[in-house]
């Protein structure tokens, strides 16, 4: 199995800390982001090669970071190789966006297993271990990884928001919903088995397709693919602004 790490948005938001770095590579309390996540992945042995996807303009630091680790046996490093892919683009105004990202991964890779996607700014406290479990058990079932974030206001034009039922079946979504009807939020964790990964293109091609992760699972579930949640504890950071950098930085899982 693979797991594919989206790294190659433009972080704009956190200009001009990011003009030149980035945003995976920032350091939070003296440890790289991306670092964090590999370190999450290392005990899950069904992992045989990480990928990160990024763009040309920072292809060079992440080899450079990848090779670093590798020759320091950083002790993620010891289990699933990692592979850097360049997805061509140099701006922000060019960017692929994160399904385009996905189909270039799958494309470039040659992608036919289920893969565990992951958004490269989050920083959570649980380990991946019992998600894992939980994806593998759900079979053919897309599974994601959700964090309550108890007030469902809070979630406003900010996060993709999902409601489930009572066994956690995933029974509606929104991407970024002005009156939210739920504190559950998605965290950028994805099971996707392999059929379901063979439907990006039939997406990427239908009207109105968006680049955002949410929107690829939304229209697998419009589509009638069963999505299943997991219910993550502990302390989780979207590091997407100033505030939240601040925030993980303070109190970092």
């Amino acid at each position: 199995m693979k797991a594919v790490i989206l790294a190659a948005g433009y972080a704009t938001r956190l200009y001009p800390l990011t003009l030149n770095i980035p945003k995976c590579l920032l350091q939070v309390r003296g440890k790289a982001i991306l670092e964090s996540l590999c370190e999450k992945l290392a005990p899950l042995r069904e992992i045989d090669e990480i990928l990160i996807v990024t763009n040309a303009r920072f292809y060079g630091q992440l080899e450079s970071w990848s090779r670093s680790a590798a020759s320091r046996r950083d002790a993620w490093a010891e289990g699933a190789t990692v592979r850097v892919l360049n997805d061509g683009s140099v701006s922000n105004e060019t960017r692929l966006g994160a399904a385009g990202d996905l189909r270039f991964a799958a494309r470039e890779a040659n992608l036919r297993t289920d893969i565990l996607m992951l958004a490269s700014d989050n920083l959570f406290e649980e380990g991946l271990r019992d998600f894992m479990d939980f994806s593998l058990k759900a079979k053919d079932s897309v599974c994601i990884g959700l964090h309550d974030i108890g007030d469902r206001s809070l979630a406003a034009k900010k996060f993709g928001v999902v409601e489930v039922d009572q066994t956690f079946r995933v029974t509606g979504m929104e991407e970024k919903p002005e009156h939210p009807r739920s504190s559950l939020i998605g965290m950028g964790i994805y099971f996707l088995p392999a059929k379901a990964l063979a439907r990006l293109d039939e997406y990427l091609a239908s009207p109105g397709a968006q680049d955002a992760p949410g929107f690829y699972i939304r229209w697998l579930f419009e589509k009638g693919v069963e999505i299943r949640s997991f219910l993550f504890r502990g302390m989780w950071y979207d590091i997407g602004d100033f505030q939240a950098l601040e925030e993980a930085n303070k109190r970092n899982p």
